[in-house]
């Protein structure tokens, strides 16, 4: 994946989310961005701080050094665009676009890569998260790992009905949805280009397609139903 060139991030539109919003706010290469974190205390958000594990920081993106380190951890290539970010600057473009914190997108994406078939390795994902994550500076427990995760689930679960009510209520017109969705796609894929996932032009436009065919249909089935329900055609009483 190109370092800052992909051709996504310069794609018209209203989201902001350009190669110049990443060069400003999460490149490693901005001069704010380039020292050591303080550690563990700047990490967890004011609304939900979770206990960190060991209470050793390690600078962000150091490489490491001890052998006993898993070998997947070791060949672990996510969140490369943000090499030397400090967490606050990540948490602050990350806010600024969405409800989840640098923290919660970083977890969330951990549980979803070391995921097997008995379950999330929580306590690999906490141990290691300084050298899986660079904005990351301390070792988490597997508690604290889990809160992250959950505190995720929920945001999304809540953004997720806001999101479909204000799709399903008619208070868009079907132009201002399809705007509104190219919007958060925008954005969402985005946060995938950051984590190294390369999408080429052609899968960008079908998913979108896919997406705004979906939300069509979502919004057409809910035009009917309101408009039978105050018809009266909907109601069980003669």
């Amino acid at each position: 994946m190109d370092d800052d060139a992909d051709a996504s991030m310069g794609e018209p539109g209203r989201t902001d989310v350009d190669a110049s919003d990443a060069d400003s706010d999460v490149d490693a290469g901005s001069g704010s961005v380039g020292g050591s974190e303080s550690g563990a205390g700047s990490e967890p958000d004011a609304d939900q701080t979770p206990e960190s594990g060991s209470g050793q920081g390690t600078e962000a993106g150091s490489p490491t050094t001890d052998p006993d380190t898993p070998a997947d951890v070791q060949k672990y290539a996510r969140f490369k665009k943000v090499d030397g970010a400090q967490y606050d600057r990540v948490n602050d473009f990350l806010r600024d676009r969405t409800y989840i914190t640098a923290r919660e997108w970083a977890i969330a994406r951990l549980c979803a890569d070391f995921r097997t078939e008995t379950g999330v390795e929580m306590t690999k994902i906490g141990e290691n998260l300084p050298e899986l994550v660079p904005f990351m500076t301390d070792t988490y427990t597997p508690q604290a790992v889990n809160q992250a995760r959950s505190s995720f689930e929920e945001k999304v679960r809540m953004s997720g009905a806001t999101f479909l009510y204000g799709a399903m209520s008619g208070f868009f017109t079907a132009e201002e949805l399809d705007e509104l969705m190219y919007e958060v796609t925008e954005i969402a894929k985005f946060l995938l280009e950051v984590e190294g996932v390369d999408l080429s032009v052609e899968e960008e436009m079908e998913a979108e397609e896919r997406i705004s065919s979906v939300m069509r249909e979502v919004r057409e089935a809910s035009s009917d139903l309101r408009a039978d329900e105050l018809s009266g055609d909907g109601s069980d009483d003669g």
